[in-house]
């Protein structure tokens, strides 16, 4: 049996694209469960942001990301083309897995209390996709059953590792597929940036990595669920 690993958790892997890491000057590292990240990567590592006193920002980037060509299956076990099914649609893109125990339920929970402040109008606007890095074990019904416990209206997707690692790399996030340690844990590996994709021209414009807190994104939904920059 497949277990969670719990005193010796995954390793997390944290990677930006070229074009951002070369206006960021240092990378940070940060601790998911209870030991160091390997912060190595395809492309540089998770920006540590100037400290100006106040809560992280999102960094707006100087040459988006196009939207990765992925084609999985949804929590209802549908075909879910993601440029298709949100072509023209606010679209915030976070890659992770349900058995993470801190960062992604962290950051998808303070996605869905900002996105709960938004009009109604608006909520329905945004799209929220959390594809995940380890497809044997979040299967369409456990991901859907996870999601609806942080916002109903969230998009989980799942399929060939592959595929989802192929995307993951497009947007500059290096993801390892999972493997069973001496231990019989089960590591797996995960981004911690969520990328916010606008309608205008369906590309990543800002990047929050997992050290921005539920402010901010309260600060920057309203703007980005009408296609416009925070």
């Amino acid at each position: 049996m497949h277990r969670t690993p719990r005193r010796h958790p995954r390793r997390t892997r944290r990677t930006l694209g070229l074009a951002l890491a070369a206006v960021l000057l240092t990378a940070g590292t940060a601790a998911c469960g209870t030991s160091g990240d390997d912060t190595s990567g395809a492309s540089g590592g998770a920006p540590a942001a100037a400290d100006t006193g106040g809560p992280k920002q999102g960094v707006v980037l100087d040459n988006p990301f196009d939207k990765p060509e992925l084609v999985l299956t949804d929590t209802d076990g549908e075909t879910y083309d993601l440029v298709e099914e949100t072509e023209g649609r606010p679209t915030l893109v976070y890659f992770g897995y349900t058995h993470c125990p801190d960062v992604c339920p962290l950051t998808m929970s303070n996605i869905a209390v900002a996105k709960s402040g938004l009009p109604e109008a608006e909520q329905k606007k945004l799209r929220v996709v959390f594809v995940t890095s380890d497809p044997e074990r979040d299967t369409p019904e456990s991901l859907g059953e996870w999601l609806r416990a942080q916002d109903p209206d969230f998009i989980g997707l799942t399929g060939d590792f592959e595929k989802i690692q192929a995307g993951a790399r497009s947007l500059g996030i290096a993801l390892e597929p999972p493997v069973e340690d001496e231990n019989g844990d089960i590591v797996s590996s995960h981004g911690t940036q969520v990328l916010a994709f606008l309608p205008e021209d369906d590309r990543a414009h800002v990047l929050y990595t997992e050290d921005v807190p539920v402010e901010t994104y309260e600060k920057d939904l309203p703007a980005l669920a009408q296609g416009e920059l925070p």
